[in-house]
């Protein structure tokens, strides 16, 4: 069923509008087109055929305290703004912040939708609106991140011609609500608030007798397809047809005149993200005649998201039943023209592709909620979904307690926390919630926990991502800098990377300002992957000792940051895309030791503590007089290392033995080091290191090394030297084996 648009008309297009200048652009925002503003259907999950966009150019002015209760009727504003675009942003054509702001438009309604219901939608308004209808108010909202829906029929007045007005006051972190990451001072990982309407506003006719929402709850194990339609009005001796389709094949239907069916589709295709197997619902009411009085389309899709044990005992993330390895960016869902609002939906779908080609199967959607095709392309593309609840509030350390919030920011929290839920819950890519980051309003940890399980009790929660855990939901989350590194495992829930990453590297021409940053810099698109793709080689490392993944930060530079693997603007990728593909997905070259077999014990290394003699790193050297022992050498409680010899002295030096019938086409030295260490190879210089490692870490062998390594009996040396804390010494050579295509 293809929905219907109908074109508004008598909007404010006849004034001029520009977007505001000196602003960071992208190509969607450059070439955009007033008239035709996100003009494609905005509710994928409950899509109805007939419906009319207001999108556009609308009147505006900045409105003063308490003007809400004096609405500008029949009044001409002041100025002009381009809906749906926050009001601080370039494509709103304002560019600047407002806290209080008045928005008028004129619309025509179908007179042949009169003989039912008309609603108005505004899917996204930041943050307190009030609305009204030729004069009359119908309704009152709080709340940034979710559609206000509002039957307006009765304000309707005879004749097309009709009068729509929006208050809107939003004090971004002037107040308590959610806001994510908007503040009126912007600098660092803090952005540009989003104030006033954001998302797509329209109008739709709801029949008398028709659906007014659609609960599916699909089972993956016997493909039962359970489907309430509650507040659905029926025609006397009417009833519901319920077809369940997968592309135009019909794989299911039934009938029902009490708005709850169960039907069964014979061996239902698992979504996934190379597969993202999605089915329709269609949903119509007849009436006693056999007519259809309303239809709509449902998208779903089966799939189990969990927490499963392994054989090894440690929990991991699991989908349809299996570990799945979440590899994913952060997203912020920031745009330099648009704000929140991305310039088009052509911008999402490019982000969405991106990341798929990319080689990323998850995201994490960072403190915001996106329109509701953000969340319909990853379902139809294939992208997990880590969901954030926004932030707001006070903050907390790591170390601090909970704070304690007012009876109504706990409310309210709750509120948008229920409706995110509710809402975002329709979508199968989104398989996990999560209720706090890094501290950010952290309250009643366990509570909101349960809270968020009982909302939803078929997807993981993470309570706290990074930081400041409190022992509670289903995933153990931690956040390190740029990382990764090796992780305690949490034997009672998953364990994640919820951020890592943020390796910074700015182009010119591309940037929000001059000045930028991230956690740890490269120096152009060569450096910057090869630093990718050895993040991402520690992070799946992990993976057989726990790991359930980890999420990069992050998918585009946002501001004054510059640690995206775009530009804010998106015109450049900043790493080779092949390469951060096969990173991302794991395809990296296996290594092999040559010094130890892979089916024998550790390697047992000749030893001496303190100052080793002259000429012993040579192969003629006699170390028959030295003690021996296994690797690695050390001292316990050392972090990462697993102690074969204790060694507790200032210094120590080992040599080994061991024989190549042939040699490798490329060999690295592995090496685990706390602190100073020297590596040779049959006398050569191979590696000089310093300071200290937490994991065993892969070097390239020194210019001096060319040659060193031969046929038949070689001889690995190698030194380390302890000055404070911790001490560690092992280490071996490897082949490295390349990915077979």
């Amino acid at each position: 069923m293809l929905p219907l648009l109908l074109v508004a008309v008598l909007a404010a297009s006849d004034r001029a509008w520009q977007p505001a200048p000196d602003h960071l652009m992208t190509r969607w925002g450059a070439t955009i087109d007033p008239a035709h503003v996100h003009a494609s259907y905005p509710r994928p999950t409950m899509a109805r055929r007939a419906w009319q966009n207001l999108n556009g150019v609308w009147e505006f002015e900045p409105a003063d305290a308490g003007a809400d209760e004096t609405p500008p009727v029949g009044r001409t504003l002041g100025g002009t703004i381009l809906v749906p675009f926050p009001v601080e942003s370039a494509l709103s054509g304002v560019g600047r912040h407002h806290e209080r702001m008045w928005y008028r438009r004129r619309f025509e309604a179908p007179s042949e939708w009169r003989s039912g219901r008309v609603v108005l939608h505004l899917d996204a308004v930041d943050w307190s609106t009030v609305v009204w209808i030729n004069g009359i108010e119908v309704g009152r909202h709080q709340g940034g991140y979710d559609r206000i829906s509002l039957d307006i029929t009765d304000a309707l007045r005879e004749g097309r011609d009709q009068e729509l007005i929006v208050w809107v006051e939003d004090p971004t972190d002037r107040g308590t609500q959610p806001r994510g990451k908007q503040v009126l001072e912007p600098s660092g990982i803090w952005y540009t608030p989003s104030s006033g309407i954001w998302q797509t506003v329209w109008i739709e006719p709801l029949p008398v007798h028709g659906v007014r929402d659609v609960r599916i709850d699909a089972a993956l194990a016997d493909g039962s397809v359970r489907i309430d339609l509650p507040g659905a009005t029926l025609p006397d001796g009417g009833r519901a047809e319920l077809v369940v389709r997968e592309g135009d094949a019909t794989v299911a239907q039934a009938a029902t005149t009490t708005g709850h069916a169960t039907v069964r589709v014979p061996t239902p295709r698992p979504w996934t993200p190379d597969t993202p197997a999605m089915y329709a619902l269609d949903v119509r009411i007849l009436d006693d005649a056999g007519t259809v009085v309303d239809e709509v389309e449902c998208p779903f899709a089966f799939r189990t998201i969990g927490i499963r044990r392994g054989d090894d005992g440690v929990p991991r993330v699991a989908l349809n039943g299996s570990p799945v390895f979440l590899v994913g960016p952060l997203d912020q869902g920031f745009w330099p023209d648009g704000l929140y609002s991305p310039p088009s939906d052509e911008a999402m779908r490019f982000d969405i592709e991106s990341m798929k080609r990319l080689g990323f199967n998850a995201v994490r959607k960072h403190v915001k909620v996106e329109p509701e095709r953000w969340y319909h392309l990853c379902d139809t593309l294939g992208l997990l979904v880590l969901q954030d609840m926004p932030s707001g509030d006070r903050s907390i350390g790591p170390n601090d307690p909970d704070i304690v919030r007012s009876a109504e920011s706990d409310a309210q929290f709750r509120r948008e926390l229920r409706r995110l839920v509710e809402d975002r819950g329709r979508h199968p890519s989104v398989i996990a919630w999560v209720v706090f980051n890094e501290g950010w309003g952290q309250s009643d940890t366990l509570g909101m926990t349960d809270f968020t399980k009982a909302l939803d009790p078929t997807r993981p929660v993470i309570s706290a991502s990074g930081w400041t855990d409190r022992g509670t939901g289903d995933i153990k989350d931690h956040h390190v800098y740029p990382g990764p590194g090796p992780l305690p495992i949490d034997l009672g829930r998953a364990t994640f990377l919820g951020e890592f990453g943020g390796l910074g590297l700015g182009v010119d021409g591309h940037t929000w300002n001059a000045k930028s940053w991230g956690y740890r810099g490269a120096s152009d698109q060569a450096d910057l992957t090869n630093q990718y793709v050895g993040l991402l080689e520690r992070l799946w490392r992990y993976r057989d000792a726990g790991l359930s993944g980890g999420i990069y930060t992050q998918l585009t530079d946002v501001e004054t940051e510059c640690n995206g693997l775009f530009t804010y603007d998106r015109a450049v990728l900043k790493v080779d895309a092949d390469r951060v593909a096969k990173a991302n997905r794991g395809r990296f070259p296996s290594l092999r030791s040559l010094t130890v077999p892979s089916d024998g014990p550790p390697a047992r290394w000749r030893y001496l503590e303190g100052e080793a003699p002259a000429g012993w790193t040579q192969p003629d050297f006699d170390d028959r007089s030295w003690r021996q022992g296994p690797g690695g050498f050390g001292r316990a409680g050392t972090p990462g290392a697993t102690i074969g010899t204790e060694w507790t002295s200032p210094r120590i030096a080992l040599r080994r033995q061991f024989d190549l019938n042939s040699l490798p086409a490329t060999w690295r030295v592995r090496i685990h080091h706390d602190e100073d260490a020297r590596v040779y190879l049959n006398g050569a210089l191979v590696a000089e290191l310093s300071g200290y490692t937490t994991e065993p870490v892969v070097i390239e062998p020194g210019s001096e090394a060319t040659g060193a390594l031969r046929i038949g009996t070689n001889i690995l040396a190698v030194e380390c030297r302890q000055t404070t804390g911790g001490q560690f010494i092992d280490a071996d050579l490897v082949e490295v084996v390349p990915v077979s295509d």
